[in-house]
């Protein structure tokens, strides 16, 4: 398994501006994460050599990654699973971003990172697959 130390070796091998971004944005991950009980625990991984982060307690939320962007929308972004509906979602939501098909946010590093609207959808991918799940202690209807 990867360790943060690896994650932060990936980081630190970015420029100074890009890298600091991408450390702000892992913190608030991080942040959301431990403020809202219904995500828990975070592993911190790679995936496609990209810092990563998915719940640990199973099916509650899809696999956050981070990375810089080498597409021409922006600096950095954030990306989830194109099989989720997500950034569907976060389009409605908030139509001032930039999004990248059906998998990706993306940020500029002269822009303020959009905090707020950053701890949303890092809520809403991190507790994805919770919703699908019957809740717990949920009786069934005689028949």
């Amino acid at each position: 398994m990867t360790s943060t130390k690896d994650v932060l070796s990936v980081l630190d091998s970015y420029p100074v501006a890009l890298r600091q971004a991408l450390l702000d944005l892992r913190r608030l991950i991080h942040d959301t994460a431990r403020e809202n009980d219904g995500i828990g625990v975070l592993e911190e991984t790679l995936k496609w050599g990209q810092p990563s982060f998915l719940t640990v307690r199973p099916k509650t939320g899809t696999t956050i990654r981070i990375d810089r962007d080498t597409s021409p929308r922006g600096d950095y972004s954030l990306f989830v699973s194109c099989r989720s509906s997500l950034v569907s979602q976060w389009r409605g939501l908030f139509p001032h971003l930039t999004f990248g098909g059906d998998r990706s946010v993306h940020f500029r590093l002269e822009d303020p990172m959009p905090v707020n609207e950053l701890r949303q959808m890092i809520t809403m991918a991190l507790t994805y697959h919770s919703g699908k799940r019957k809740p717990v202690g949920q009786a069934r209807l005689p028949e």
